[in-house]
């Protein structure tokens, strides 16, 4: 009985993070000017998912959520427009399926590390730097074209320097590397901000740490 409970809590908490992960997604801290925008923390309740459930069930739960952001992408942003065949695959892979099913290995360093908030924190900046790394290589691949005029209107110092001095296929990753970064890294400092937040409040840190209790 105590199992079946557990794996009712386990999967009701399950469900609660990840709506609430999908509601905090489309809330925009800021939208940046050549694209991409910073949510409010929207990663975080998968990352808390992880750790509190290790690495498996993170990586799953991190697969149903990046199926619920393909489908808000699809639906809301038409994220596939101008695409087709194996590149809406590519897009579908590495833009959601698999950069969203890596925030799942925020829980790798849980009982390796001996404080809580570092090992999560750690296990949140490996997880989210795993993101970036799909989202760089599905830009690279699919919107390596619009590389030149990426950095042509950004109409300064730095825009001029990249275009001078790269072309072709560099100058293409380079484009990607900028243009996630400029996004995933503000992502990836707040989600820090917000675990920090959450593991010092004692009664939120038992039950991060401890996964037989409930929220």
């Amino acid at each position: 009985m105590k199992n079946v409970n557990q794996k009712t809590l386990r999967l009701v908490t399950s469900g609660v993070l990840i709506g609430l992960a999908s509601v905090l997604s489309v809330i925009k801290v800021f939208a940046l000017p050549f694209g991409g925008s910073v949510t409010l923390f929207s990663m975080v309740p998968i990352l808390v998912l992880s750790y509190m459930y290790g690495v498996r069930w993170g990586l799953l739960s991190g697969m149903v959520y990046g199926v619920l952001q393909m489908i808000l992408g699809a639906t809301m942003s038409q994220a596939f427009a101008g695409l087709d065949g194996f590149a809406i695959v590519i897009m579908a892979l590495l833009d959601y399926i698999v950069a969203y099913v890596v925030i799942g290995f925020s829980g790798v360093f849980k009982g390796k590390i001996k404080n809580h908030t570092v090992a999560f924190s750690l296990g949140a900046v490996v997880a989210i730097l795993l993101r970036l790394l799909c989202h760089f290589l599905s830009g690279w691949i699919l919107w390596g074209s619009y590389a030149s005029s990426y950095f042509e209107e950004m109409n300064n110092s730095f825009g001029n320097f990249m275009l001078d001095a790269f072309d072709g296929q560099l100058l293409a990753a380079l484009y990607s590397l900028v243009y996630n970064s400029s996004y995933m890294l503000p992502e990836l400092f707040m989600s820090v901000i917000g675990i920090v937040a959450l593991m010092s409040v004692k009664p939120l840190r038992e039950r991060i740490i401890d996964s037989s209790k409930a929220f």
